[in-house]
């Protein structure tokens, strides 16, 4: 059984236009509601054996918020940058390449690219991935090469929205 986790940056600021796209940093706002999203994970007991971000600065500080929060070790958070300009083949791909010693891994970029996996996998398609959104999947394989062949299951799909709807209930 192989765990994928499709994780979407928090929100990020557009205060300083003089920054690059990849420079733009992580809203007090964003950094809150991925705590709600942390909680989740505390919750529900979610552990990782692989964190791979975006090298883009709101990504990798929504990374390092949740490798905390669920006791990854930061400095072991492979910083990709083509996920940044990836889409479903590189995603593909780069998972294909994954270690079969690894059963649970988290990607943490970017839509479109993002919700467009996320539909790619899912047999119940989202209109899109929230900042600080995750869509969990489970894949009756035990190789990374045969994702896309195996039986999946979705586990969950979150964000602090319907996190924090089913909290006021």
């Amino acid at each position: 059984m192989k765990t994928l986790y499709i994780a979407r940056h928090a929100k990020s600021s557009w205060d300083h236009p003089e920054l690059i796209d990849e420079q733009r940093p992580l809203l007090e706002k964003g950094i809150k509601k991925t705590g709600i999203i942390t909680d989740y994970l505390i919750d529900n007991n979610i552990s990782v054996d692989l964190i791979i971000s975006s090298h883009a600065v709101r990504a990798l500080e929504t990374a390092k918020i949740i490798a905390k929060a669920i006791h990854y070790p930061e400095d072991e958070i492979i910083i990709n940058e083509h996920i940044y300009f990836s889409d479903i083949d590189d995603l593909t791909e780069q998972l294909s390449n994954l270690s079969d010693q690894l059963k649970s891994v988290m990607i943490v970029g970017h839509n479109p690219t993002l919700t467009d996996f996320a539909n790619y996998l899912l047999e119940k398609k989202i209109d899109w991935l929230p900042t600080s959104g995750i869509v969990s999947i489970n894949f009756k394989t035990q190789h990374w090469l045969n994702l896309l062949d195996s039986r999946k299951t979705t586990n969950f799909i979150i964000y602090p929205g319907l996190l924090k709807k089913s909290r006021n209930k």
